[in-house]
């Protein structure tokens, strides 16, 4: 087993004077005769400089006796995950820290073959909790409550070798800890991305062959996995481990679909490739706009073309997905509300999805200010998204045509920034409201109001702002053309 360097020495001595819950909780835990550990990815994410201000450790005290005993320490408390062994609290220190702490039972969670929950059992040491544990650079911890008062590390499984080594290991066998909780498979691909380290070839080879098993974990924590490994710096990384172990084809099937397919701008490169693409290049556009990780822009680019393998037509040696847009966005919202993603999630993505074409055509033929209006109106609060989905969509080689689409894209957001300082471009809506429009005709609610609605909608969209007195006189003679 390695010792600390000098930066982690001085890294865990620096967490522990800035943090000075760590030593009151390691003290009231050993006045009251238990163990205290600080563990898992607070002791990994110390080791490497990037600690938050969450907090996990580790207990030889029941939950009841936690619990007692973080009542004497905060009044911010919640057992929310009492069954499960854990303890939650939050406590404010004098330094100006806000810490959510977690304090679990040792333990050891095993699925059963036909289960979707972990059966719990309490363990009685150390060892045997951080053996239970997803990889080993998560299963060192620091001894909080040592007699000596001074914090001790623990490190049975060499995690500090593998953190120095960039390495994703197992502490028991890969078999036995993906069987303990098969979601670890789905964490190994994203600490990959999240970390940028490597999977040993043992881990990978159990991946490979037990990726079936992931279909007993609910889908509510697939899709949490699969969230926190979009919002990672680099996802095309463990995207690419989850389609080449199999696990992708039971948790997003559509993705390993597109290796099939092959992209009708460019035959030499597949789909897949493509996407993958996409997806970097949107996270570039995100940061370039100075925008945080944004899992709808993520999930979009991601998902731009799933409906491609369904729509592909071969003639005249010339391949064509057409409605590949439409088809997609019916995907997108099946896969989407089969991992319980949110309503809201939902319909965004499947409305980027149906929309990413519609820019193109406009570098060929001017578009006219009605066609800009509809485009702004169409993708409504999605915009930015829009925008930024249609520039990463562009992956050819062709610098020539690159170019010339930059440009296009360039032109169409500076006619939309100039109509939005003519006109109120992002609530685009008729000049004449629902009451306005009863009380001119003289009607009472009903689908006649909403036909008149559309009307000055279509109007207002065709030639932008008419004023009240222009959009009576329209109203007036469409009601009545319409008697």
């Amino acid at each position: 087993m390695s010792e600390l360097n000098a930066t982690q020495q001085r890294a865990l001595a620096e967490l522990l004077r800035l943090t000075p819950v760590i030593g009151e909780l390691g003290a009231r835990f050993r006045d009251a005769g238990h163990q205290l550990y600080l563990v898992g990815g607070s002791v990994r994410d110390a080791l490497l400089g990037r600690l938050g201000n969450d907090l996990d450790f580790t207990t030889s005290a029941k939950p009841d006796e936690t619990q007692a005993l973080l009542q004497r320490y905060t009044k911010a408390i919640w057992d929310i995950g009492k069954e499960w062994g854990t303890i939650g609290a939050r406590k404010k220190d004098p330094k100006g820290g806000d810490w959510l702490i977690e304090i679990t039972t040792f333990r050891a969670d095993t699925y059963r073959s036909d289960s979707r929950k972990p059966t719990v059992v309490y363990g009685d040491n150390i060892e045997g909790d951080l053996l239970r544990r997803d990889f080993t650079i998560n299963a060192m911890a620091i001894d909080v409550s040592h007699p000596s008062g001074t914090p001790q590390l623990v490190d049975p499984y060499d995690g500090l070798d593998d953190l120095a080594d960039h390495l994703i290991r197992t502490p028991s066998t890969p078999e036995l800890s993906f069987s303990d909780d098969p979601l670890r498979m789905m964490r190994a691909a994203r600490f990959a991305s999240q970390l940028l380290f490597e999977l040993t070839s043992d881990v990978r080879a159990a991946m490979r062959s037990m990726a079936e098993r992931i279909t007993i974990i609910s889908a509510e924590r697939v899709q949490g996995e699969l969230t926190k490994l979009l919002l990672s710096d680099d996802p095309a990384l463990g995207l690419d481990l989850l389609v080449s172990t199999g696990l992708a084809a039971y948790v997003l099937p559509e993705l390993p679909a597109l290796q099939l397919e092959r992209d009708e701008h460019a035959m030499h490169k597949d789909i897949y490739a493509h996407t993958l693409t996409v997806l970097q290049q949107a996270i570039e556009l995100e940061k370039r706009r100075g925008h945080s990780p944004d899992l709808i822009n993520r999930l979009a680019a991601l998902l731009h073309d799933i409906g491609k393998p369904a729509t592909k037509r071969v003639e005249g040696g010339k391949v064509s997905f057409l409605y590949h847009d439409i088809v997609g966005a019916k995907l997108v919202r099946k896969r989407l509300k089969a991992l319980k993603y949110p309503n809201e999630i939902v319909d965004a993505v499947s409305q980027l999805v149906e929309q990413h074409l519609r820019f193109h055509g406009y570098g060929e033929q001017e578009w006219t200010d009605s066609a800009v209006r509809r485009y702004v109106h169409d993708a409504g609060p999605q915009l930015e998204r829009l925008h930024m989905l249609t520039r990463a969509d562009c992956t050819t080689r062709n610098a020539a045509k690159a170019t010339r689409l930059r440009r296009a894209y360039d032109e169409l957001e500076f006619r939309i920034d100039e109509l939005k300082k003519q006109e109120e471009l992002d609530a685009i809506r008729p000049d004449l409201d629902g009451a306005q429009i009863m009380a001119l005709l003289g009607i009472k609610p009903g689908p006649v109001v909403g036909e008149a609605y559309r009307f000055l909608l279509e109007r207002r969209m065709t030639d932008g702002p008419l004023g009240p007195q222009r959009a009576k006189d329209e109203l007036l003679a469409w009601w009545a053309s319409r008697s």
